[in-house]
């Protein structure tokens, strides 16, 4: 809930609390928890700032599960007639590695960023509904923990993280880890369309005074064309699980042949939300990298409107592409080749980023810090990804490729080559202003040298085995069939496992440089600007303070900090520095705003959030606990409705008689 101030009037106004009255005692027992400096206070805050740590967390330790799995996969495939898995095992193993590393790693750790950055670099103390904001991370924790729990409870889902129907069904996959995947989605598809929605209303709404739709860094364009493909994909997929839950646990048969219906309604409903998925992973880190190659090359990005309407473009022509998927299903001459010109179509504004992205470098004082390196890594990796994927449009070539280890290769340039880069790019880039130290320069170019080689090693080989035929989820090969010469199965299939070992030691090399960093206090106490950046979250404390910034800053340009640090001469075009670091946030806060009220902490997001689990537990084995569950979920309803405007402890001073500007809160979300 955010607290907001305005004059009072004379009006009565739906839901405001009158004036002189404290909202915690108007209500009585249902009270906000008062402030805490114990773990206490981070269950039940509404800072965006501590909502994006844990988001950030929480993903990481998923990304750890993740890359568990895919270990596990590369072992069963080093060697001929591998014993690690059986056949059932692999499948759950392969299905449970996309879904946690798509569901549960990519998409909340770019929340994490966009939560904790996107009010700093708009000039908002928070986001437009708090309470929400809270409730979106524990959907999605939960959720993530229940998708998970299937793994000590019969086991994980074994479908693809595309769950075909009707592979799906009961007949080909009788145990309950197809309902803890539908249901587990569910609950963190309810995050990301909280989220979407929250984000949305922040971005446009709460822009400080003279911070026009073009004067927004990158990485909010990105991060809010990202949020309206949520709100519109997410009920997609959400109608998809729906009729598969429903035709698993009540006997429906909205995929069942048998009963006049198609199980292709699947694959449709799926794609129309997986490929735009594919850019709800993507554009998050083309925002990280837009605000990091400017920064580590001393020149203002590259044709700024280009960059910001190709994201816009990518995100409109995103929703025309996903039948590519599907052409090796017979869908028809007309739709393949309406469908292999759109997918030829969004080549083009993905292009000119990676155009901007070079032209910003072009000439620049570059400086290879590391969170360049992984910008950089993001460019060239995401370009050989790109490239790959273009052959899709072709018709004939897609269909040779669907379902081998080519789709698999294409993939991951493009998701681990592009957002996980991306990503790790924002972990080095923003670590400073997070927690107030750079992480190791020097543990963080191993990271990134042995990350780059891993996945390289364990992806490019997978072109080759695609295209050889090598399928997409056999789970073993023997040396019979292995073939001979460059081609070999096996040697390929080895260098890629090898490969895997690799980028993982490169991962936890990032585990010890933040170990290093903070538990051994090594790493370097940073400045406000360490980078000497652009954007208004830089002219901030690091960390910054619970309400971000002392006085709302006017914006008057793009890059609006770096304008407030340096003038550039007209004739020669040559930039000089006017004025520190110290000096730009001394003249900020010289008047520092008066009246300032955050939102108080809740218990109701998390009580509401983990109603959720215990209806997907009843669903599954008792419908008495989803009866339950319903229940809790209505009596949370009816406390995070009731629950007063602020905590016990609000400082909070009623008006003085005859103060005819007596301030009024207003609560919101």
């Amino acid at each position: 809930m955010t607290i907001i101030e305005r004059p009072s009037t004379e009006v009565a106004i739906a839901g405001a609390v009158p004036v002189g009255v404290k909202p915690s005692e108007a209500l009585g027992v249902f009270k906000r928890p008062a402030a805490s400096s114990s773990w206490r206070d981070w269950v039940v805050t509404v800072d965006h700032k501590k909502l994006g740590i844990m988001y950030g967390v929480a993903a990481f330790v998923f990304f750890l599960i993740g890359g568990v799995e895919a270990l596990l996969i590369r072992l069963q495939l080093i060697a001929p007639d591998g014993k690690v898995l059986n056949a059932d095992q692999y499948n759950q193993m392969f299905t449970m590695h996309a879904t946690t590393m798509v569901f549960l790693f990519v998409m909340p750790m770019a929340a994490a960023f966009a939560n904790y950055f996107v009010p700093l670099q708009i000039g908002a103390r928070d986001v437009a509904f708090p309470r929400i904001n809270a409730f979106g991370f524990w959907c999605f924790l939960f959720g993530g923990l229940f998708l998970n729990s299937s793994w000590f409870l019969g086991g994980g889902a074994d479908g693809g993280w595309f769950m075909y129907a009707p592979n799906s069904s009961t007949l080909f996959s009788p145990s309950h880890g197809v309902d803890f995947w539908t249901l587990g989605l569910q609950i963190t598809g309810i995050a990301s369309l909280t989220g979407a929605i929250n984000l949305i209303v922040t971005i446009l709404n709460m822009r400080a005074p003279g911070m026009k739709m073009m004067r927004m860094p990158i990485f909010t364009w990105m991060v809010l064309v990202t949020q309206f493909l949520l709100l519109f994909a997410i009920p997609v997929i959400t109608v998809a699980l729906f009729l598969l839950t429903f035709q698993r646990s009540f006997d429906a048969t909205f995929f069942d042949v048998a009963s006049g219906a198609d199980p292709l309604l699947w694959q449709h409903l799926f794609w129309i939300f997986g490929h735009p998925e594919v850019y709800i992973l993507i554009l998050p880190s083309f925002g990280i990298v837009s605000e990091v190659i400017p920064v580590f090359s001393k020149k203002p990005l590259f044709g700024y409107p280009i960059v910001a309407m190709s994201g816009a473009a990518i995100g409109f022509v995103g929703w025309g592409v996903w039948a590519h998927h599907m052409f090796a299903s017979g869908l028809g001459p007309v739709s393949v080749t309406v469908f292999s010109m759109s997918t030829m179509a969004i080549a083009v504004p993905t292009g000119v980023k990676i155009v901007n992205w070079v032209m910003t470098m072009w000439g620049g004082k570059l400086t290879f810090a590391v969170p360049m390196l992984f910008a950089i890594g993001l460019v060239t990796q995401f370009t050989i990804g790109g490239l790959s994927g273009v052959t899709h449009a072709v018709a004939p070539s897609d269909t040779q490729q669907t379902d081998t280890y080519y789709i698999v290769a294409h993939f991951h340039y493009v998701l681990f080559g592009g957002a996980v880069f991306g990503l790790f790019a924002g972990f080095y880039y923003w670590w400073p202003k997070m927690f107030g130290r750079r992480l190791s320069e020097s543990i963080g170019k191993w990271n990134f040298w042995l990350m780059v080689i891993g996945m390289n090693m364990t992806f490019g080989p997978m072109h080759i085995l695609g295209l050889q035929g090598q399928p997409r989820r056999m789970f073993v090969w023997t040396e019979a069939r292995a073939g001979e010469g460059l081609f070999n199965f096996g040697f390929w299939n080895q260098i890629s496992s090898i490969g895997s070992f690799i980028l993982s030691i490169g991962v936890l090399l990032f585990v010890i440089n933040i170990f290093y960093t903070h538990k051994m206090k090594k790493g370097a106490l940073t400045s406000n600007d360490p980078w000497d950046a652009r954007t208004l979250e830089w002219m901030t404390d690091s960390p910054p303070k619970e309400h971000n910034f002392d006085v709302i800053p006017q914006v008057s340009h793009l890059d609006e900090f770096f304008h407030r640090k340096y003038e550039q001469d007209s004739a020669t075009h040559s930039v000089t520095q006017v004025h520190s670091v110290d000096e730009v946030m001394a003249e900020l806060n010289a008047h520092p705003d008066e009246h300032i009220h955050m939102p108080s902490r809740s218990y109701w997001p998390i009580l509401l959030a983990l109603s959720l689990p215990v209806i997907g537990y009843g669903l599954i084995y008792n419908r008495t606990l989803m009866a339950i569950g319903a229940v809790l979920v209505l009596l949370t309803m009816f406390g995070w409705a009731m629950e007063p405007a602020t905590s016990p402890d609000e400082d909070f001073d009623p008006p003085e008689s005859g103060d005819t500007q007596a301030k009024e809160l207003v609560p919101h979300g």
